[in-house]
């Protein structure tokens, strides 16, 4: 995948997961960065579970999974934090 498709999906993948857990994005910056990081984390996830997700959508539903876990966690961290 080119770059411009791979940031692409990041951005959708971010504002998709901030949607889902905060009721809003983050703005085109962070969506992109929540997306991507979160394209890692599912890819690894997913061979972890030897799971494969193939073309588009199987890669956006990938980052997608993987940002949520992101954002479930970050979500837990600022919680303790006092």
């Amino acid at each position: 995948m080119d770059l411009l498709g791979f940031l692409i999906i990041g951005i959708l993948a971010g504002w998709t997961a901030g949607l889902l857990l905060k009721g809003r994005g983050f703005g085109l910056i962070g969506d992109m960065i929540i997306g991507i990081i979160g394209a890692v984390i599912g890819g690894f996830l997913f061979r972890s579970l030897g799971f494969t997700a193939y073309g588009v959508i199987g890669s956006y539903v990938m980052a997608v999974i993987g940002a949520l876990v992101l954002l479930f966690f970050v979500g837990l961290i600022k919680r303790t934090e006092v």
